[in-house]
């Protein structure tokens, strides 16, 4: 084959194969991602036949990391990390001790030096993003509580690993293993590479938190402004690389860690969940070429000449990681659905591992047969964490529902989802039952307007059925809830929801179900309340998004004019001009200064 074309043979064969097998997979219910591992493995080089370019392919699996950590960066902000870090950061760091030394100790049963053990602990420790995120993503739990949490997690475990793939190297010869290429073996020299290496962490961040966290979103807003979709995509994906590139090639750190500082300055821009949307994608395409790579990893012969060591490792992963996780959510206040949720969504291993374990052949202190094991039991524990998780969840389901006892108040989940309103119509279906949700509910009372609220929280759907209000335990993002809240014959549906992209996907699915449904829809952004007005108000099917923070300023804006002494009318009709301009991300203070002094020198 011409080698011109061995990149377009290796992706078209990758994409070909793991559709072929992605399909059979989701037949059998099984995840998408299982097919894609077995594409992998027959690709690979251990499989008779066609045998695809793994070093092409494994570059194209780095480009899917990258962009999958700077989707991570879209997602979580500091100060969602902020919110739950007395959870996540003594839980995470607390878990990769635990089950790294777990591992460690198993590395050392088999014969293994410190220096080999310690690498086969920290790959057993850390669980994969991919996998995690994919999972969060399908069942649309990426904005929930539990979503935040584990995406928290992930991020203390891959700064964690960043770490470790810094430090290495620079200690990789008092461990027993190679040198790295021009470092020494001395306690000073390490001392001082360890140290080194740290300070380019710490200057990268720096750099992005003062510097990117500013450009970044300033470039994306001109961009947006030039009204070309293909040149802001362009913008997104080059930023995501581009800052991946510096972060490696001249500070030292991974691809990843920089796409995911990438991802977390472009969230502060208001156009964030459209750079989301746009990298999504893309972002999709090549997770799969990351999953084929991982397939062409993996030897079938390990299963046959070592299944102890198999048996072993999967015994780490599945059993040891998820109940020291589970233990340690418990200890830090969280409900043991939470913890089992979580712990479930943990118990595996993935492209850290492989990192980690390739970096430890490198560097002499692992052989590549270990490597191998580590592989196998992360591409088992990948297959089987899914359906794992849905075991544990039915188990606790199961254990609630006994719970309960005869007569007493239904609880468990299975019943609160048996509650079908369909029946009813010309109603109003609410989504979301906190503080906003909850006024309007109050206001409808009083009005006598028949209503359905939709919640996630369990608790606080009993509270509303002991008051006799109709309501629904669920996630308004699958039909079927919405089915039973009666989407097809009700009047209004107002969306509450506070994560743009959830909301969006309500919207959407409300209107298939009924196109001529009304809908109110809240909003936390200029460009989220932008295209809303866009999409809503069509015939027959009004709508409006409502932008918090502007209602807000109009009713400041009100009031501050009955203060200084115009009568209501007239304070009406200036909110009322107000409210016809189109709306617009907040001006900034350097741009209103470039507008002053523009002025001033046309005088």
């Amino acid at each position: 084959m011409p080698h011109n074309t061995a990149l377009i043979a290796t992706v078209a064969a990758a994409f070909g194969i793991a559709l072929l097998f992605g399909v059979v997979a989701a037949r059998l219910k099984l995840p998408p991602i299982v097919g894609y591992l077995l594409a992998g493995i027959v690709v690979g080089p251990f499989s008779p036949g066609y045998v695809a370019d793994s070093r092409i392919a494994a570059q194209a699996a780095d480009v899917g990391v990258v962009l999958l950590m700077f989707g991570v960066g879209l997602h979580f902000s500091l100060r969602d990390l902020m919110d739950v870090r007395r959870i996540v950061g003594p839980g995470a760091l607390a878990q990769i001790v635990i089950t790294g030394s777990v591992g460690t100790i198993l590395g050392r049963g088999w014969g293994l030096e410190w220096g080999g053990a310690l690498v086969v602990g920290i790959a057993l420790s850390v669980a994969s993003t991919v996998v995690v995120l994919k999972g969060l993503e399908a069942s649309d739990r990426l904005d929930s509580r539990d979503g935040r949490l584990a995406v928290g997690w992930l991020v203390v475990e891959d700064l964690a690993m960043i770490a470790v793939l810094v430090l290495l190297p620079a200690i990789a010869p008092a461990l027993g293993g190679a040198a790295a290429a021009g470092t020494d073996a001395s306690t000073t020299l390490v001392l001082g590479g360890i140290a080194i290496a740290l300070g380019k962490v710490i200057a990268f961040g720096t750099l992005m938190f003062v510097v990117g966290r500013r450009a970044v979103p300033w470039l994306l807003q001109h961009v947006a402004t030039l009204g070309s979709r293909e040149l802001f995509t362009l913008t997104v994906l080059a930023t995501a690389l581009g800052v991946g590139a510096l972060a490696a090639e001249v500070f030292g750190v991974s691809f990843a860690l920089g796409a995911f500082f990438a991802g977390a300055v472009v969230s502060e821009s208001e156009l964030s969940q459209r750079a989301a949307a746009d990298a999504l994608p893309l972002q999709d395409a090549f997770a799969v070429l990351f999953f084929v790579s991982v397939g062409m990893l993996f030897d079938p012969r390990v299963l046959v000449e070592h299944p102890g060591k198999v048996v072993a490792i999967l015994a780490v992963i599945l059993g040891c990681k998820l109940v020291v996780s589970y233990v340690l959510l418990r200890a830090l206040g969280q409900t043991p659905r939470t913890a089992l949720t979580l712990g479930g969504s943990l118990a595996q291993i993935g492209e850290f591992s492989f990192i980690v374990t390739g970096l430890g052949a490198s560097l002499q202190l692992i052989a590549r047969e270990t490597q191998a094991l580590v592989v196998a039991g992360a591409l088992i524990s990948i297959s089987v964490n899914q359906p794992f998780s849905a075991v544990l969840q039915r188990a606790l389901n199961r254990k609630r529902a006994g719970q309960e006892g005869e007569g007493a108040e239904p609880r468990g989940i299975a019943h609160l989802n048996s509650f079908d309103f369909g029946a009813l119509s010309d109603h109003v279906i609410l989504v979301g039952y906190g503080r906003v949700g909850s006024t309007i509910t109050e206001a409808l009372e009083r009005a006598g307007v028949p209503h359905v609220v939709i919640e996630e929280q369990e608790r606080i759907v009993m509270g509303l059925r002991r008051r006799g209000q109709r309501s629904i335990h669920g996630d308004a993002t699958r039909v079927d809830v919405l089915q039973r809240a009666g989407v097809t014959t009700a009047r209004l549906i107002v969306v509450t929801a506070p994560e743009p992209i959830r909301a969006r996907r309500i919207v959407a699915l409300a209107r298939d179900a009924g196109p001529h449904i009304a809908v109110a829809v809240r909003t936390h952004s200029a460009a989220e309340q932008a295209y809303f007005e866009s999409t809503l108000d069509v015939p027959g099917a009004p709508g409006r998004a409502i932008y918090a923070e502007r209602e807000v300023a109009f009713s400041l804006a009100h009031y501050t004019l009955l203060t200084i002494g115009h009568s209501d009318d007239e304070a009406d009709a200036v909110i009322g001009s107000l409210r016809k301009r189109q709306t617009a991300p907040t001006e900034t203070f350097t741009a209103m200064h470039t507008r002053e002094s523009e002025a001033r020198a046309s005088q």
